[in-house]
């Protein structure tokens, strides 16, 4: 066989991709992203020098949840208050950290806050993570603990560890709705609604569960959802729904300016930006996108194909129908690589599909720096990939099933 056909088998099949080899190199990545973790904490409280006072997203919702504590959750929206907040807690000079969240997620930053600022990060960080990677177990169904190797070496588990950000949060409560949708719909349907916290992340679910026929997961969504709106106007009024309004208006603006990195979104959106359009044909763009997503969604979720495929096609078209999702939001793409490769190891990997796996974890890695050095938007080619592999397992059935009658 000559050598460009031998290289290109090799590629095809990528069998050199074995579960072995997969745990090795991902245990050496983990090992080095919790070296490269530490040596930034301790860089950043002055360990080997003085420098800039620093701030994480984490000090946005710390301080949003004291505000809730004085009793004035309103002033959560208001920049100026809410900085002075922050720099009360990290100090005079650190940068401003924004808050856009609903009214639904104060009552967590409330609960934060009545903990020093450290125990509160660990608890912020550990009690999402663990339920996250059992859910993963649940789904991947992989004996002893090789498993979890290549789950905390995913970069978005370094980048919202990092960043301080909810990530872990929105993974085990959309991993949560994925697992149960088929065993406990109305379980399933509350672990949808209570990630109203981030309502843009469930802007394709209730097309998904509608092109489904799941109609109790859908109800007990929407309940959870008119629960939990409910719940905020009870505790902190509907004033402080005003004040959010307000402030969504607001940030628009923000994300149009490039006040948040272009850098660190994987959104298409975000791959616009940061190849120098202007935000109107991104956000322009980003429509027709969405729109799109909207109508595979549908399609995928009206056939009968396996529950990982859906799931699957339901989570990376989420992320490229939002036009904000940042780094540490692939989350998502990892929660979707496990149902992908539970779904798969089964009935087995077909050609190509190992190296897109691995090349997913690349790309993921790679999109911050990248995106800074080069302004090449690597963030939503992930999804991309995934969505490719789903369908063309859906071509493949279709082609098996039209085989079998004739």
């Amino acid at each position: 066989m000559p050598f460009a056909a031998l290289a290109l088998d090799k590629l095809r099949h990528a069998r050199w991709l074995d579960r072995e080899r997969i745990v090795a190199w991902c245990a050496i990545l983990a090992v080095l992203e919790t070296a490269l973790l530490l040596g930034i904490a301790l860089w950043q409280h002055g360990a080997f020098g003085p420098v800039d006072p620093r701030s994480s997203d984490f000090l946005s919702f710390y301080a949003a949840g004291k505000l809730v504590l004085s009793g004035t959750p309103a002033l959560a929206y208001d920049q100026s208050a809410h900085f002075m907040a922050e720099q009360a807690i990290g100090g005079a000079g650190v940068p401003y950290q924004f808050f856009f969240y609903p009214p639904v997620y104060l009552p967590v930053c409330a609960l934060l806050a009545t903990l020093p600022y450290y125990p509160a990060f660990i608890l912020f960080q550990l009690a999402p993570l663990v339920p996250f990677l059992l859910i993963a177990r649940s789904i991947l169904k992989m004996p002893g603990l090789a498993w979890l190797a290549p789950l905390l070496a995913f970069p978005a588990i370094f980048w919202t560890i990092g960043l301080g950000q909810n990530a872990f949060l929105t993974a085990a409560l959309f991993g949560g709705f994925t697992l149960l949708l088929d065993r406990k719909p109305y379980t399933s349907g509350v672990l949808l609604g209570l990630i109203c916290y981030k309502p843009h992340f469930g802007i394709l679910a209730p097309i998904a569960l509608i092109a489904g026929n799941r109609w109790r997961a859908f109800a007990a969504a929407a309940l959870t959802v008119a629960a939990m709106v409910a719940l905020s106007v009870a505790l902190f009024g509907t004033g402080t729904w005003f004040a959010y309004i307000a402030a969504t208006l607001h940030a628009n603006t923000v994300f149009g300016s490039g006040r948040i990195d272009y850098a660190g979104m994987v959104t298409v959106f975000g791959a616009e930006r940061l190849m120098g359009f202007a935000a109107a044909p991104a956000y322009g763009l980003q429509l027709i996108v969405s729109l799109e997503m909207v109508t595979l969604v549908a399609l995928m979720w009206r056939r009968k194909i396996s529950a990982a495929l859906q799931f699957v096609t339901l989570i990376s078209a989420t992320l490229l129908a939002v036009p904000v999702a940042l780094i540490y939001d692939q989350m998502l793409l990892l929660l979707a690589v496990v149902w992908f490769t539970g779904g798969t190891r089964r009935s087995g990997f077909l050609p190509w599909e190992r190296l897109a796996l691995a090349t997913i974890y690349l790309l993921a890695l790679l999109t911050w720096p990248v995106g800074t050095v080069w302004h090449l938007p690597l963030g939503p080619i992930p999804p991309s990939i995934l969505l490719i592999l789903c369908v063309r397992r859906l071509w493949r059935s279709l082609e098996l099933r039209t085989r079998r009658t004739a």
